[in-house]
C-alpha cells in the first residue's frame, strides 16, 4: 500500500513514510493510492484485536510487528474488557457503539493507544526521537498523553484553547507531570491552535530540525484505527451482509465520520453517514447547501469538542468528491484561504455528495438537555451532550427496518455540568478521576503565534 497526497506534489509513500507525519510536504494529507476490500465473511466473528490486525494489515504492510503492536494496543485491562467497543441496545433497531471505555474516557483513545505503539516501535527501528506537536479542543490532548507519557524517544506538545474546554478535561491534560509532556494553553480558540500547528508543519526546516510529528487527526494511522470499530459495530447489530447499517456520529474535525466513509469504501454496508454539527454548523451547512463556510467566530459550547469551525479531515473527503484531482482541490483550498468559502453546489461534483452516504443535522444546548433527559428517562442510561448531539440528529433521520448505530464519543463524567443542568444529578465517575481537578496542574499560556511555539519547542 502506498500513499499519496491530496495536493498531489508529493511522490507516493509507503507507510512507515507517513506513519511520523502530519501534513505531506505539499501542504496536504496522505490518503491511500487505492482502496482496500473488506472480507466481510471471514471478519465477522473475529475479537477486536484479531478484527483490527485484519483491518489494518490493508493499509499497514511494512510493519513486521503489526500484529503484536495490535494486541497491545487493544489488551482488554486498558479498555475494561474483551469486547473495546461494545454495543447497547437502547431497543430494536437503536443502537450506542461505547467507544469511550479507554483511559481517558473518549473515543479517542482507540486511535492513539495504537499510535503510541506504532510511533515507539518505528523509533526505536529508526533509533530516532520525535517531538509530537497536537492541537486539541477537548479529548485528543489528553488521549495523546496518556499514549505517549512515559514512551520512550517521545515528547508531546499539546496546544489546546485556554478556558475553552470543561474542567475535567483540562485537569486531565495538565495535571500531568511527566517530563516528556508539555501543555501550551493558547489564548484563542481551536482553530488557532490547529492554524499553529499547521503553520509549524509548514516550515519544512523546522519540522526536519526538530523531528516534528503528528497526533492529530490529519495523521492517517490514526484514521485507519477509527475504521475497525465501524465494522466491529456493524456486525454486532447484523446477521449477515444483505443488511445496511445507518451510523450517527458527532462531528468536528471531520476524522470520526470520515473513518466510517473508508469503512464504506472498502464495502462495509453502510446507507447512510449521518453527521451531527453543534452550533459550530460548518459541516451541516456543506451536506445541506454545498456551501462550505468558515465561521468568523467560533461559539463556545457545551460540546466543546466540536467547537470547530475549520474541520481538517473534510480536504480528504473532498479529494474524493473532486475525482482525486489534486489541482481542483488545491484551488478550492486557495479559495477557502483567500474568502473563507467555496461552494460546490452548482458543480458537477454536488450529485455525489448524496451518493456518499452523507446526510446531516444540527443540534444546540436546549436540543442536548432534552436529548440527555430522554435517553435517561427512557433506557435509563446518561450519555454526554457530545453523544447527545450525534442521538439527536440520527433520530431525525432514522428509517424503519435499518439498524442505526449512534457512535457515543466520551463518557458523561467529563461533563459533569451539563449533566447536572439537564438531569440534577452528577454522573458517575470512575473512582481514579474522583479528586482530578484538584491536582496540581501544570501548563504554559502562549500566544496563538506560530513563533513562540516554535521558541518553545527548540528552549524544550
Amino acid at each position: 500500500m502506498r500513499y499519496v497526497s491530496t495536493r498531489g506534489a508529493a511522490a507516493p509513500q509507503r507507510f512507515t513514510e507517513i506513519l511520523l507525519e502530519g501534513l505531506a510536504p505539499d501542504g496536504g494529507l496522505y490518503v491511500p493510492q487505492a482502496w482496500p476490500k473488506a472480507d466481510l465473511p471471514s471478519w465477522r466473528s473475529l475479537p477486536y484485536p484479531a478484527l483490527a490486525y485484519e483491518v489494518l494489515s490493508k493499509f499497514i504492510d511494512d510493519i513486521p510487528a503489526l500484529e503484536s503492536l495490535v494486541k497491545r494496543a487493544y489488551a482488554a485491562r486498558t479498555f475494561g474488557g474483551e469486547e473495546i467497543t461494545p454495543v447497547k441496545t437502547l431497543e430494536p433497531g437503536l443502537h450506542l457503539l461505547a467507544l469511550a471505555n479507554g483511559p481517558t474516557l473518549a473515543f479517542k483513545d482507540l486511535a492513539l493507544q495504537l499510535l503510541g505503539e506504532l510511533f515507539e516501535w518505528i523509533l526505536k527501528e529508526k533509533n530516532q526521537s520525535l517531538n509530537i506537536l497536537g492541537a486539541t479542543s477537548g479529548d485528543t490532548g489528553s488521549a495523546a498523553e496518556y499514549a505517549m507519557r512515559g514512551k520512550r524517544g517521545i515528547r508531546v506538545f499539546m496546544l489546546s484553547p485556554h478556558q475553552r474546554m470543561t474542567a475535567f478535561q483540562s485537569a486531565q491534560m495538565y495535571a500531568l507531570q511527566d517530563a516528556n509532556i508539555h501543555n501550551l494553553a493558547v489564548k484563542g480558540v481551536f482553530d488557532d491552535c490547529q492554524d499553529v500547528v499547521k503553520a509549524v508543519n509548514a516550515d519544512a526546516a523546522f519540522k526536519a530540525q526538530h523531528r516534528i510529528g503528528a497526533v492529530n487527526s490529519i495523521n492517517w494511522a490514526r484514521v485507519a484505527a477509527q475504521v475497525v470499530y465501524y465494522f466491529k459495530g456493524y456486525f454486532a447489530v447484523t446477521k449477515d451482509e444483505r443488511q445496511s447499517v445507518d451510523f450517527a456520529v458527532p462531528s468536528g474535525n471531520f476524522g470520526n465520520i470520515y473513518a466510517g466513509y473508508v469503512a464504506r469504501r472498502m464495502g462495509l454496508p453502510i446507507r447512510k453517514l449521518i453527521l451531527a454539527s453543534n452550533e459550530n454548523d460548518v459541516l451541516d451547512e456543506f451536506f445541506r447547501t454545498g456551501k462550505y463556510r468558515i465561521k468568523r467566530k467560533v461559539q463556545h459550547t457545551t460540546s466543546p469538542s466540536m467547537d470547530i469551525s475549520k474541520a481538517s479531515n473534510f480536504e480528504r473527503y473532498v479529494f474524493e468528491l473532486v475525482d482525486r484531482d489534486p489541482a481542483r482541490v488545491k484551488d478550492l483550498w486557495r479559495r477557502l484561504e483567500a474568502d473563507g468559502e467555496f461552494d460546490l453546489s452548482h458543480s458537477p461534483y454536488w450529485p455525489r455528495v448524496a451518493s456518499s452516504g452523507f446526510v446531516s443535522g444540527k443540534s444546540s444546548h436546549h436540543d442536548r438537555l432534552s436529548t440527555i433527559r430522554m435517553v435517561f428517562e427512557k433506557y435509563g442510561l446518561m450519555i454526554d451532550p457530545h453523544t447527545a448531539d450525534g442521538v439527536k440528529v440520527a433520530l431525525e433521520h432514522r428509517e424503519p427496518l435499518v439498524p442505526l448505530v449512534c457512535l457515543e464519543t466520551a463518557l458523561p463524567a467529563k461533563f459533569a455540568a451539563t449533566l447536572r443542568e439537564a438531569l440534577g444529578r452528577e454522573p458517575q465517575r470512575p473512582a481514579e478521576w474522583r479528586h482530578l481537578e484538584q491536582l496540581p496542574q501544570r501548563f504554559t499560556l502562549i500566544e496563538p503565534d506560530a513563533d513562540a511555539v516554535k521558541r518553545y519547542i527548540a528552549s524544550h
